[in-house]
């Protein structure tokens, strides 16, 4: 019986929501600095642009 373990799954979403976080603040603002305060939060920001702007 082999264990499956679901950590793979979950790092590979973290670094998803982050490289989309980062796109969506670049294409928006063009400032590194949202880039990297964006790219810290994630998948905050995406769903707060999802929300704010209906994507």
């Amino acid at each position: 019986m082999s264990r499956v373990s679901g950590g793979g799954v979950v790092r590979a979403g973290i670094g998803f929501g982050t490289a989309l976080a980062i796109t969506i603040s670049w294409t928006a603002n063009k400032s590194l600095l949202w880039v990297l305060v964006h790219g810290i939060l994630g998948w905050i920001y995406v769903v707060y642009y999802a929300l704010v702007y209906h994507l």
